[in-house]
């Protein structure tokens, strides 16, 4: 049987801080698009799509934040 290879983090360790901060930041740029984008346009004038898919951006990049910061 051949030994286990140990797993080992995509991102180097010393990146940690730098990517989390700027996977902070954009996951809130594109947070705070979205309920602009919601509190300015109309009902009429507002598409599912684009709802959906900013929604999931902004939720991936601070899930991904929020896994890095606890290690």
């Amino acid at each position: 049987m051949k030994a286990a290879k140990p797993i080992a983090s995509p991102i180097p360790v010393a990146m940690y801080p730098t990517f989390s901060v700027t996977t902070l930041v954009i996951g809130l740029v594109i947070t705070a698009f979205f309920f602009i984008y919601e509190a300015t346009s109309s009902k009429k004038n507002r598409s599912l799509g684009i709802e959906l898919v900013t929604a999931a951006v902004a939720s991936v990049l601070l899930i991904w934040l929020t896994l890095l910061s606890s290690f």
